[in-house]
């Protein structure tokens, strides 16, 4: 018999996001099981639709709050699914406290439910001390508990009390929307020329403080000549961030770019710079895209995050102390000016990533979970 799975994850694609990638990516790799998903939508209404096979419910958002999206109809929608759909299995994607009430509100006690944790609530003190007893209980409802890295789980405090529920599923990278395409050698000539030929160090990402950006701009005035530094994305901090590199002559802001330019970026690329400073940096799924692409990145060092398991110090990339404009611009430095520690690094970094964050390489793992 069939097994169904029903996905939550707070947006699903089109709909850009790390979470949201790595649901597709899950239910894309297993097409022997039955799957569904309900989802906030990014407008007010609620969508019943088909997106590649998979029935979706994208559930009308009324507002935002403490970045948690409002939706009273996805309460009722859970319902109606829970008794049409009777999954085996929920397979449910944190951090997303509403719905972590409103599943513990409706979820049939036969259902299985699996809580891939994604990231803590960190930051937002106020909305965690009234979501904590939920959490609680949430965690002791799971059967499995996925986390992404055993960085990660160390600075947990709530996934520590859970070890005994715990597995570690990675985050992954689609390799095929990453390799090299046809027309894409031409775009890289391109890329390369506009920049005049120099050495491209390349970052994508939301603009928001965790991600690091205003350290990355600060260390320009002292990373080596004939270098350029491009920033791809966007979010609440573009303009100060643009403001802050006024000056710089070497720094691009190019915006969003499509999954075919920003493929064609990270080819084009010699450096790849993430300088996140927090564990609201749990993992890095573009840096992990990078890697595959063959760059060696540059990071700080993140306590009880992934991104340091992810990105190995001295073998896939360089590793900095947290917050240090001068440390980062070293490493950047050093992997400017020795072209065979960067290419080496690069190459181990495409290697890590394919022998182990492809969902090829987790897909047994799940099916596993899944029985």
């Amino acid at each position: 018999m069939e097994t169904k799975i029903l996905h939550i994850p707070n947006y699903y694609p089109p709909h850009v996001g790390g979470i949201e990638g790595v649901c597709y990516s899950i239910v894309t790799a297993l097409p022997e099981y039955k799957h569904r998903i309900i989802c906030f939508n990014d407008q007010k209404h609620t969508v019943e639709e088909v997106y590649e096979g998979v029935p979706i419910t994208r559930c009308g958002v009324l507002a935002k709050l403490f970045s948690q999206s409002v939706s009273f109809s996805f309460y009722i929608k859970l319902c109606r699914i829970f008794k049409k759909f009777n999954p085996d299995i929920v397979h449910f994607h944190t951090p997303n406290p509403l719905i972590s009430l409103y599943l513990l509100l409706s979820i049939p006690k036969k259902t299985k439910l699996f809580v891939h944790w994604h990231s803590d609530i960190i930051e937002q003190d106020l909305l965690y001390f009234f979501y904590y007893p939920i959490e609680w209980l949430l965690l002791r409802r799971a059967d499995k508990i996925l986390a992404t890295s055993p960085a990660y789980v160390g600075g947990s405090r709530a996934l520590l009390s859970r070890q005994d529920k715990l597995t570690i599923i990675p985050n992954t990278v689609d390799a095929n929307r990453w390799k090299k395409r046809e027309g894409d050698d031409r775009a890289i000539v391109k890329i390369k020329n506009l920049y005049e030929r120099k050495k491209i160090i390349f970052t994508c990402g939301r603009h928001v403080p965790y991600k690091g950006l205003s350290y990355l701009i600060n260390a320009v005035p002292v990373i080596a000549k004939n270098t350029v530094v491009v920033i791809a994305g966007e979010g609440p901090l573009t303009d100060e961030l643009k403001k802050r590199a006024a000056s710089l002559t070497t720094v691009y802001f190019v915006g969003r770019l499509s999954d075919d330019e920003l493929r064609q970026y990270l080819y084009a690329a010699d450096i790849y710079a993430f300088p996140s400073i927090t564990r609201n940096e749990a993992f890095g799924v573009a840096l992990a895209e990078a890697m595959y692409c063959g760059l060696p990145a540059v990071t700080f060092t993140i306590p009880f995050s992934g991104v340091n398991w992810l990105c190995l110090n001295g073998e896939t990339g360089l590793e900095s102390e947290n917050g240090s404009v001068q440390a980062l611009a070293g490493a950047i430095n050093r992997l400017l000016t020795t072209d065979d520690l960067r290419r080496r690094l690069g190459a181990n970094a495409t290697h890590r990533i394919e022998a182990n964050f492809t969902i090829e390489t987790v897909k047994e793992s799940l099916k596993e979970l899944y029985v």
